[in-house]
């Protein structure tokens, strides 16, 4: 594995788990997973969980194109001081913030997705002032204005850094999950300063800590090809033991017949790797699971399960004005009345949130 600033190296894999993370997470927390199916027949499908101690404010808010963005401002704070990238978005996007101050997770309307997920090891390196730079809340937000694929996304990532921020007392030690309506798929890690992307369809499965190259490495030590009722599976649920539960159960999904379907296993397996409310693990730092999503990159069909409410939710994207100059529309997902297709429960926003 080459860890050349941005240059993506490529492994072909049958299984592959990913770890999702948030844009503000403790040093000590594991949290969050992530799971593309991009093998079936029908639809390129992602979902992922996010893990975490206490509220990450989500809220679902659809951005148009045509936006301004300084990747230096946390929300009203200046966060980067020396250049700061400045960008107007291309596309429109529906994401889930997190805290006011980023994107979290997310589609755009060419179908590019992404994930934050938090990683122990990250560390961006120094503040290098020639390079633009984009505090790790709108790291995703970045690549979703600009760019239409996972290729594009990395493309991207050359031209400037990101940079290290504090947010509710937790540092952004994240890593990224992409991936397109292709069916393509990126993870990328900044570790010791330097970006290691993993870019291939076969990078299918995040969770966190250790690394990817390790998760890969323990991954092997494993044969789900032939799963049964008697294939033994670890069953805690640190991101090691997740990984390899996720792995097991999406060799063992069936071909979907409908979109339903497959939403309906995506998320099967996001909520077995889930954290229950109340299951003592806290000061293990783990957390109990606070949401999950699941994407239709090919529909730009966004669901969203609130683990405090017994209702599914989705958006499509498709039926938002996402023009240069139309409004940001935000829905808050913790009410109860919410159930179903809520596209149209989608309210124009006093203010975009960044």
């Amino acid at each position: 594995m080459k860890s050349n600033a941005m240059k993506p190296t490529t492994h072909h894999l049958a299984l592959v788990t990913a770890t999702t993370l948030v844009a503000a997470i403790s040093p000590v927390a594991d949290a969050c997973s992530r799971i593309l199916w991009n093998n079936n027949q029908l639809a390129v499908i992602v979902g992922r969980t996010m893990d975490w101690p206490e509220s990450t404010m989500p809220i679902l808010t659809v951005l148009p194109a045509g936006m301004e963005r300084n990747g230096g401002m946390a929300g009203p704070e200046v966060a980067v001081q020396e250049n700061p990238a400045k960008w107007t978005s291309k596309y429109g996007s529906l994401i889930t913030s997190v805290y006011g101050i980023g994107t979290a997770d997310g589609v755009n309307e060419k179908g590019l997705a992404g994930h934050m997920l938090y990683l122990r090891a990250t560390d961006f390196g120094p503040r290098d002032a020639s390079k633009p730079g984009i505090h790790g809340g709108l790291w995703l937000q970045y690549l979703l204005d600009q760019a239409a694929d996972v290729k594009e996304a990395l493309a991207l990532l050359e031209e400037v850094q990101i940079v290290m921020i504090t947010a509710n007392g937790h540092k952004s030690t994240v890593h990224l999950a992409i991936e397109d309506a292709s069916g393509d798929s990126a993870i990328i890690e900044y570790l010791k300063g330097k970006a290691v992307v993993h870019h291939g369809k076969g990078y299918r499965l995040m969770t966190n800590d250790p690394t990817y190259d390790e998760q890969l490495a323990l991954l092997k030590e494993h044969d789900f090809s032939k799963p049964s009722s008697d294939t033994k599976l670890p069953g805690n649920v640190n991101a090691k033991d997740r990984f390899q539960r996720a792995a097991y159960f999406t060799s063992m999904l069936p071909e979907p017949k409908s979109e339903r379907e497959a939403i309906a296993g995506i998320l099967a397996i996001a909520r077995n790797i889930s954290v229950p409310f109340g299951a003592p693990y806290k000061d293990f730092g783990i957390y109990n699971t606070e949401y999950r999503t699941a994407i239709n990159l090919n529909t730009r069909r966004y669901f969203f399960e609130l683990t405090t409410s017994p209702n599914v939710l989705w958006a499509d994207l498709t039926k938002f004005d996402l023009k240069p100059g139309a409004p940001v529309m935000t829905l808050d997902p913790d009410n109860i009345a919410l159930s179903g297709d809520v596209t149209a429960r989608f309210q124009k926003a006093e203010r975009a949130p960044f």
